[in-house]
Order: C-alpha cells, then sequence, then structure tokens
C-alpha cells in the first residue's frame, strides 16, 4: 500500500526547512478580489472576537455568557478505540481504552474557538507537515468544521457573488451542486475522465472565454476518488491544472475527502496544497492558490461531523467568520473525542490505521469489480476506481441511454437502488450513467445486487426490442 509519504514531490522541495524557500506568499492583499461582497461585509462576532483575550494571565473576564461548569451533569467520559496497526502491517492489539476527565472534559463541555480546539488543530496542522509538506508559517492556517460540507459551503459563499460563474469538474459530487445553485452562480462544467479532471477541457473553456465576461476565479475538483467516477487525477493532470490556475488568476478548491482511500501499490501523486509548496521551493511560484478540505468522515467516523480546512490564511478567517455568526464553533465534545485518540496514536499510527482503512476498502473493490465482470460484462462500460467507495458505470441502453428512470422505477422494484448519472452533472442532463457504492454490502449481497441489475437492464433491452 502506498502510503502519503511516497507521494512524487520534486527533491528540492523535500529538502526545504521552514522559511527558507525561495518562493513567496501572496500578500493578504491578494485575496480582495477573491472574496464575496458577504465575506467583505462580514462583520467580526463582537464576543468571539475577544474570546483569545480571556487566556491573559491575571485577566478576570466578564465577557461572555458561558455556562457555569459545576451545572453540568457529565463526571467523565470513557470510550475504547482499536490500536493501529502495526508498523509490520499486522493487526492492532487490544483495545485502547481512553476517557476525558478534568481539563479535557472542561473544554469538552464548553464553548470553544471558532476554529476548532487547539489541541486538535495542533495535531492536523502536522499531519498537513506529515503528510503534505506544509509547514506552520507558509502563509496558510487550518481550521475545523462540523464535516467538510459544513466548510464547502462556507467557502462558497466567501469566494462567490451570486450569478458568478464557477469551473466545477464534470461530473462532480452531488452534494455541492445546490451549494452553487443556492447562488445561482453559473456553473461552467470541466470535462473528466478515468484520468481525473481534464486540463485540456479546462484550457480549452479559458482561453475561449468571451472578453466581455468576467472570468471565473474559483476551480472546484476532487482529486481523489473523485466523486462519483472513482477516477484519480494523474500527476500530468495536476501540474497542467495548476499551472492553468497561475496563467488565469485561479483558485483551487481541492475537496479531498478520499485521499486516505487510495487503492493503487505505485508511486501517488502529490495534492494540489503539496504541489504548489514544491514549486514554491524549485521554480519559485508564490502559493496560496489552494483552498484544500479534508475529513474523518471516511476514515475515523462519520458521525463525529468533523472536517478541516487548509489554505490562505485570509480565506480561512473568511469561513471562520461566518461560522462565528452561523454556527459558532464545530462541537467541542466530539472535537475532544477526536483529538484525544489521534494524540494517542500519533501520526504514524494515525497513519497506519489509514492504510488498514484502505485495503479494507480496496478488497471490497475487488469483490464488487468481480461482481460487475459477472454481471454487467457487455451490459456496461466502468473503469474500476483508483480510490474512493463507487463505481462509476455507464449502461449500454438502446436510445438516448437515460439511466434515471430505469435505477428509479426498473431496478427499485427489483429491489436495487443506486443513483442515476444525471444527478452529478450540474445542468441535469440524461446521462446513461450509475454510480453505485460498495463500502457496505457484504460479497453475497453485492453479487445479488449486481445480478438484480443485470435481469433489469436485459429487461430493458428485451423490451425496446417489442
Amino acid at each position: 500500500m502506498s502510503s502519503p509519504a511516497e507521494v512524487r514531490i520534486p527533491e528540492c522541495a523535500r529538502k526545504h526547512e521552514a522559511g527558507t524557500a525561495t518562493g513567496q506568499n501572496f500578500p493578504d492583499s491578494f485575496y480582495a478580489p477573491f472574496l464575496s461582497e458577504v465575506a467583505k461585509s462580514r462583520q467580526p462576532s463582537p464576543i468571539r472576537s475577544l474570546l483569545p483575550l480571556e487566556a491573559t494571565p491575571g485577566l478576570l473576564s466578564l465577557l461572555a455568557g458561558k455556562p457555569n461548569p459545576t451545572t453540568f451533569p457529565f463526571t467523565s467520559f470513557s470510550f475504547t478505540a482499536s490500536a493501529p496497526p502495526t508498523e509490520e502491517g499486522h493487526g492492532g492489539g487490544e483495545d485502547v481504552a481512553l476517557s476525558l476527565t478534568g481539563a479535557d472534559l472542561a473544554a469538552a463541555l464548553q464553548y470553544g474557538p471558532t476554529g476548532g480546539m487547539a489541541s486538535l488543530v495542533d495535531w492536523l496542522v502536522k499531519l498537513q507537515q506529515t503528510v503534505h509538506g506544509r509547514s506552520p508559517g507558509e502563509g496558510w492556517t487550518l481550521s475545523v468544521g462540523s464535516g467538510s460540507q459544513d466548510l464547502l459551503s462556507k467557502a462558497i459563499i466567501a469566494l462567490l457573488n451570486p450569478g458568478d460563474p464557477v469551473l466545477v469538474q464534470s461530473p462532480v459530487y452531488a452534494g455541492v451542486i445546490p451549494l452553487f445553485h443556492s447562488l445561482h452562480c453559473e456553473q461552467i462544467e470541466v470535462d473528466a475522465d478515468a484520468d481525473g479532471i481534464s486540463s485540456v477541457s479546462l484550457r480549452t473553456i479559458l482561453e475561449g472565454w468571451p472578453a466581455e465576461k468576467p472570468k471565473p476565479r474559483v476551480l472546484y475538483t476532487i482529486p481523489y476518488g473523485g466523486n462519483p467516477t472513482g477516477a484519480t487525477a494523474t500527476l500530468a493532470r495536476r501540474r497542467e491544472v495548476l499551472q492553468l490556475a497561475r496563467e488565469h488568476d485561479l483558485l483551487i478548491m481541492e475537496d479531498d475527502p478520499y485521499y486516505y482511500l487510495f487503492y493503487d501499490t505505485g508511486p501517488r501523486a502529490p495534492s494540489y496544497f503539496a504541489m504548489e509548496r514544491a514549486d514554491a521551493s524549485c521554480a519559485g511560484h508564490p502559493t496560496g492558490r489552494v483552498l484544500r478540505f479534508d475529513s474523518i468522515s471516511k476514515i475515523l467516523s462519520a458521525g463525529m461531523r468533523i472536517g478541516f480546512v487548509s489554505g490562505p490564511a485570509p480565506l480561512v478567517r473568511a469561513i471562520d467568520a461566518h461560522t462565528a455568526t452561523a454556527n459558532l464553533q464545530p462541537a467541542s465534545l466530539t472535537q475532544a473525542v477526536a483529538a484525544k485518540l489521534l494524540a494517542a496514536w500519533g501520526h504514524d499510527g494515525f497513519l497506519r490505521h489509514t492504510h488498514g482503512v484502505s485495503a479494507f476498502y480496496r478488497a471490497k473493490r475487488d469483490v464488487f469489480e468481480a461482481a460487475m465482470q459477472r454481471h454487467l460484462a457487455g451490459l456496461a462500460e466502468w473503469a474500476p476506481p483508483q480510490s474512493g467507495l463507487f463505481f462509476w458505470f455507464k449502461l449500454l441502453l438502446p436510445g438516448e441511454g437515460d439511466s434515471a428512470q430505469i435505477v428509479r422505477t426498473e431496478a427499485f422494484e427489483r429491489g436495487v437502488l443506486a443513483l442515476p448519472g444525471t444527478v452529478f452533472l450540474p445542468n441535469g442532463r440524461t446521462s446513461a450513467y450509475v454510480r453505485a457504492a460498495f463500502s457496505l454490502l457484504s460479497a453475497e449481497e453485492v453479487d445479488e445486487a449486481l445480478r438484480r441489475l443485470r435481469e433489469t437492464v436485459l429487461a430493458v433491452k428485451a423490451a425496446s426490442t417489442t
């Protein structure tokens, strides 16, 4: 299993130390044209902007309306978690018992910082340094949110005005389409295929953009395990996309919840977040065009609702300003649980855990692929996903080949449910594609589900000839 340490980062970037890079960071003023009118007009929270001052030694604070912790009925929280696999890749030992008491419990039960609990933020900053080579003091910062969806929605509001054009990898994660739609954004579809987002498509769009029309300022992409396609962008594609971002003054929203679910065994391409730092070291390009979104949902717990955003400080501050007026902060208790577990594991233990999770899903992918070959060979076309939790396949249907009616009626009536491709296309056009998740079902259930889908496709094809 390829580890995050095996990404293909140039040697000159590997040798750099914090503060010695030849590249520069963009100044804060660079981001003014990228921020929406809402973000520019948002006033700081009169209470939350002063909360850090409460840490001043000797200060008696009458500031915040925090409830008195003596009224909280909770005296401790205890939980157990699996130990991560050993360095040799063997299963972990006995479960680790952990608890929140004393100061940890007090922090878990009380209001906390807008951008996340300090202990968790510090651990995640070091994770980004370990995995992506981004050291503190390089013009970026990190903030925790209530899942990456929460952070995505706030970033979109911070970066786009109503009616703005936005470049969107297509097909695209269905959950982001309504976020752009709610702002009446013009979603410009950038083609993607088995090698990820198409740099040729992106270049064609940008170079052919009407001179009288403002160009898009933002590109949204899912580089690993692109939802729904499962495709991972190649290194060549990433380099070209990053270069186009420089040429056309774009910000890249790098939505990467499947980064740690990578199934190929060879060296892996670095994130855009890592690549722009490497380019700063090797070519002197300024850093600060990438806003990266990570999530623990696929690797620790979906219900804890913890995601984190890393990127230029002015953009992250704009997201935090939204949080301060919307939901104040991510939940302290789930942050404290995550921080306690991650501190016990350490970064090496965490990465060994993600390798184990990735191996688990790779096996499930292979089971699904084998069942696809048994039941849908000749009836569908697909490329096995390199990352993520989904198969994206085209049903070979008669006529226009719209999968929506088949998936929502005929397949459902036969006892199998998936998502039609149309829901992943910003303009909602018809599509013969289907997205199927392979994360939950057993091998027997997968076989039966695809057998039912095969019966459905055969029935539809037979009906079209009568």
